[in-house]
């Protein structure tokens, strides 16, 4: 059934990029890894498509799947063509670039998400307002094990069945969109797109905002939100997920782009190799942890001189485990006589480094002297946000 009855055409969601505060190669190992929130965003504005065509267009031409992978797997999730969803037109913009290791890919996810829910709707099984996920009738979250997000067999296996999938109430708009769902998808669409191989830190991040702490055991004194687990080709993986609500102060991130592109996957392998040469290095995976776990007790105390020590430390670990680059330390050690601290974000060998700092300008002039290309942000952004003006309904099943 098509719905068109809403005053508004079209539904637009945004979500955040993200960068790594601590942590990285460690969290492949057991240990936690930090990540915030950064200001620059993706933004996805959906609309029907009222041509007589039956395609989806994207930015106005017609959509390819095979070059939209992640676009293609919501799809298949949240508005499947064989249950009446019409066809959408969808617009992306943003100020995140590709490819460079801050989330563009997993903002996108999320944004989508929202929007297509939004837009869709959710049915909820119970007559009572209460709208918490025990109640829905079919959609993903980490507290309904009767549906499954990573099936192939879509979209089946988003809709619950007996009791549980009873359509009695049905809500549109905000109220509709879920911020673990939306998580939740997006980690799925991320696997999908990696081979079958995909952390939650990005997908979580861009969603929930601010900072977000991935570990492989519940961390003490910070809130827990969520379990994630992942079937990869190398067997089961399981992540705790918390979130950390850090004080404000005046400090920002300034993100330095080497342009230099560098993919995780071969960072991992590297150190996992020389890890398997060198079994005694393991003590310098097992000091980042260390380091990451101080971090977030400077983070919760609002010591950002503290996190900033944490940063330039980790940055020396990840040095010497080898995943920086010259490039990488010539932007960092611009950075460090203006600010609290610097060191890579992300796997390293190129791709971007991040300095906690008061005074942003002089950071970032100093970083492009240098030779890098630099974005500046508050620290901790906001998480995943619904255009309230646009509350169209588009379609329900």
């Amino acid at each position: 059934m098509v719905d068109m009855s809403g005053k508004m055409s079209s539904v637009t969601a945004s979500a955040p990029g993200k960068c790594i505060l601590f942590g990285e190669h460690a969290v492949v190992y057991g240990h936690p890894a930090v990540a915030v929130a950064i200001e620059q965003r993706i933004n996805v504005k959906i609309k029907c498509n009222n041509s007589k065509s039956e395609d989806w267009k994207l930015d106005g031409l017609k959509f390819n799947p095979k070059k939209h992978p992640h676009i293609e797997a919501i799809r298949r999730r949240l508005w499947p063509a064989e249950l009446g969803a019409p066809p959408l037109s969808i617009e992306i913009s943003g100020q995140i670039p590709t490819a460079s290791g801050l989330g563009s890919s997993a903002a996108l996810s999320v944004a989508a998400t929202a929007a297509l829910r939004a837009a869709r709707g959710r049915w909820f099984n119970n007559k009572t307002e209460d709208n918490s996920t025990e109640f829905w009738s079919e959609g993903f979250s980490s507290l309904i094990e009767d549906t499954d997000v990573h099936s192939i067999d879509q979209p089946s296996k988003s809709i619950r069945t007996g009791d549980n999938g009873r359509k009695i109430r049905h809500l549109s708009g905000k109220n509709a969109v879920d911020f673990d769902e939306c998580a939740l998808v997006a980690h799925a669409v991320e696997a999908i797109a990696q081979g079958g191989r995909a952390s939650p830190m990005d997908s979580s991040t861009c969603s929930h905002g601010n900072v977000v702490v991935i570990s492989d055991c519940i961390e003490q004194e910070i809130e827990w939100q969520y379990t994630r687990k992942l079937s990869t080709p190398e067997g089961e993986r399981e992540w705790q997920i918390h979130t950390v609500s850090a004080p404000e102060d005046e400090v920002y991130l300034v993100i330095g782009n080497t342009g230099i592109h560098a993919p995780t996957s071969t960072q991992v392998e590297k150190v996992a190799k020389m890890l398997e040469k060198y079994p005694e290095r393991m003590n310098e995976i097992e000091t980042i942890g260390i380091i990451a776990r101080r971090g977030i007790k400077s983070l919760l105390l609002g010591d950002y001189e503290a996190v900033g020590r944490a940063m330039s430390e980790n940055q020396l670990m990840l040095q010497s485990i080898g995943v920086s680059s010259p490039e990488l330390e010539r932007l960092i050690q611009a950075a460090i006589p203006t600010s609290l601290g610097a060191k890579l974000t992300g796997a390293g060998g190129g791709g971007c480094m991040v300095a906690l700092t008061r005074d942003p300008k002089a950071t970032s002039e100093a970083i492009e002297l240098a030779g890098g290309r630099t974005i500046i942000s508050k620290f901790g952004a906001n998480g995943l946000n619904l255009d309230e003006g646009h509350k169209a309904l588009f379609w329900k099943i």
